[in-house]
């Protein structure tokens, strides 16, 4: 079975927008505090997404609940305040390149802790292909060359990856919700948070051109990137995503390059190379094998596929794609599969 190519698209696009956020905010890192800068981002973020909710049609998404706010409350502090705010300590201390190249170790990390501590499987062709991609990040960071930067903001932003890292596995757990609600609420809790602490720490607001530029930022590569990001979980599975979007510092790179002036030598082109054979192995692994799906209760967005056979009551939303409240009997049978909501599996 193919990877679904939804998926991948989305996956895609989340890397492209975050990309170019860490040149961008290397520049309004000069003119901000880290906490404020980080809490302006995530409220662009958060601040998009509550008019995108606005102005599209009624979605047929599962809302969040009460009972996710312990998990949402773990993804904002992880992924919306921590991370940020090391990111742009980080990028204070080196180049865009150089913050770029390290923020490689988001998708190594992400993998890592699907498969060792959230369960997740990898067959050994996607193993390889992490594998090389990790290689990558590791020629990057031992060679010589004009990325190298300072050994604290370089650490400032591996502390970034894996917060982000934590984040990605941790948002697994809600990727059954709607993923624009779920990007309004990280957002708009991880920016007041991350201002709130600001504030009270004394830090300086900054200008309005880099308050109205941070929000713009914030919007893109934290709004609409993360929500790609949740549906390309959704579709192809964290590991394999985190994989696509290990892609990501590589097009920052470029945009440090071209929007910053700083310099790329043949040693990160030949990377790039590797991460690129390495993610084509991910994305051609075949993966079929007699399974159980054991009974289930949930509620998400779904179609009356293979996975969802099951009667509907008078309250129920009628067309499809629809969410509602269904059961899963228990099932077994044997079908190429990706490790998608209804494939984890050991």
């Amino acid at each position: 079975m193919t990877v679904p190519r939804s998926g991948v698209v989305a996956a895609l696009t989340a890397a492209v927008l975050f990309g170019v956020a860490a040149p961008a905010a290397k520049v309004l890192a000069a003119h901000a505090d880290p906490l404020v800068l980080a809490g302006v981002l995530y409220l662009g973020a958060g601040i998009a997404m509550t008019v995108l909710r606005a102005f599209r049609p009624m979605a047929r998404e599962a809302p969040l609940r009460r009972a996710d706010l312990p998990l949402l409350a773990a993804v904002i502090l992880s992924g919306a305040v921590a991370a940020p705010v090391l990111l742009l300590i980080g990028l204070r201390r080196v180049s865009a390149v150089t913050g770029s190249l390290a923020l490689n170790l988001e998708g190594p990390l992400t993998v890592a802790l699907a498969v060792t501590l959230f369960g997740e499987q990898l067959g050994l062709r996607a193993a390889a292909g992490a594998l090389l991609v990790l290689a990558g990040v590791v020629a990057l960071g031992v060679a010589p060359g004009p990325a190298e930067g300072g050994v604290a903001g370089v650490l400032a932003i591996a502390g970034a990856c894996l917060g982000w890292a934590l984040d990605n596995n941790l948002t697994q757990g809600l990727a059954l919700r709607d993923p624009i609600a779920l990007v309004q609420a990280k957002g708009l809790g991880g920016g007041v948070v991350a201002l709130a602490v600001g504030t009270l720490a004394g830090s300086a607001f900054p200008p309005a051109r880099v308050v109205a530029q941070g929000l713009l930022v914030g919007a893109l590569s934290y709004g609409v990137s993360v929500a790609c990001a949740v549906h390309a979980m959704r579709a192809i599975g964290v590991a394999r995503q985190a994989a696509l979007f290990a892609t990501a510092p590589f097009v920052g790179v470029v945009a440090g390059v071209v929007a910053l002036g700083e310099s790329i030598g043949a040693r990160e082109l030949g990377v790039g190379l590797v991460m690129i054979a390495g993610l084509w192995l991910v994305l051609g692994e075949r993966h079929a094998h007699r399974h159980v799906h054991e009974p289930m209760t949930h509620d998400h967005r779904h179609v009356h596929d293979e996975h969802h056979r099951h009667a509907h009551g008078p309250d129920d939303p009628p067309g499809e794609p629809h969410a509602h409240r269904h059961v899963h009997e228990a099932l077994v049978h044997d079908h190429p599969h990706v490790p998608d909501l209804h494939h984890r599996h050991h």
